[in-house]
């Protein structure tokens, strides 16, 4: 692991890092807010996950998590959202698809699957090098997100209800196998057989019996994404006669920006550290 920078902020440390990834056979970037209690004791860990064309370095600069995670005793882990380099496939005029694309999930189909495993990265190889590298309870996970990273972060929830005891969303792709923004990426990646998208569909997973205990997820009403790509109204309908909780709050006058996300970033914190201990 190679250290990039390292900054003082709330009496924590700020940092980026990088290291060689087996999953996705390249150079990954990611950021790391370690709170001042981490110098006593292993924290709880948060993953947040970001959406299209962003890096690490999104939530990190916009997203105003630090001064309440360090009060809370909050380890912010921030990914990036896809592989990089010369050598990594991509669609230069497609801001949808490759690099900045990743949509979290394991590509099966050339010329993507060779670097494109970003489940796998997510939910096993960065974790094991957080858990060795950070001082972090792994038994108190969180994880959230926004946009495609919401769509990450409750897919994976879903998926691992065992290993997260929280997950919330900003603005989340609920169904992207029918939104249009991600169904040709979806295609691409995954092949033509379209049950194969189900296991990275909020939505399906539900249909097909994934469980979760409760999200929250806040939406902005003057969200330019909300009708033909984010619709979390089908979530709502897709967890009705579930077991699982949903808090979904619609915002007026809010859109799709960090502006959004950074006013309802403490909420977020809060509800996570609430849950986790």
């Amino acid at each position: 692991m190679k250290i990039i920078s390292q900054n003082t902020a709330f009496g924590g440390m700020q940092g980026v890092f990088s290291h060689e990834s087996d999953a996705c056979k390249c150079e990954m970037t990611f950021a790391v807010f370690v709170p001042p209690q981490a110098i006593e004791e292993p924290r709880p860990v948060l993953w947040y996950l970001s959406g299209l064309t962003c890096t690490h370095a999104n939530v990190m600069e916009k997203g105003e998590y630090r001064r309440l995670a360090a009060e809370l005793g909050l380890i912010i882990v921030c990914p990036d959202v896809s592989p990089r380099g010369n050598d990594v496939p991509d669609e230069l005029t497609n801001w949808q698809m490759g690099k900045g694309a990743g949509f979290y999930l394991d590509a099966t189909e050339k010329p993507w699957a060779e670097n494109y495993q970003m489940y796998t990265y997510i939910t096993q190889e960065l974790p094991k090098l957080i858990s060795e590298q950070f001082r972090v309870d792994m038994a108190r996970q969180g994880i959230f997100g926004h946009s495609m990273g919401g769509h990450g972060a409750m897919t994976i929830a879903l998926k691992s209800p065992d290993r997260f005891k929280s997950c919330s969303a900003f603005a989340p792709i609920v169904e992207p196998s029918t939104a249009d923004w991600s169904a040709p990426a979806y295609e691409k990646y995954l092949g033509a057989d379209k049950a194969q998208w189900r296991q990275y569909d909020a939505c399906a997973l539900v249909a097909d019996g994934a469980r979760f205990p409760e999200f929250l997820i806040d939406q902005g009403k003057a969200d330019g994404f909300l009708e033909n790509g984010l619709r979390p109204w089908l979530f709502e309908e897709a967890v009705k006669g579930t077991d699982i909780a949903l808090t979904l709050r619609m915002h007026e006058r809010y859109d799709h920006s960090y502006y959004f996300i950074s006013t309802f970033m403490d909420d977020h914190l809060r509800w996570h550290a609430e849950r986790l201990g």
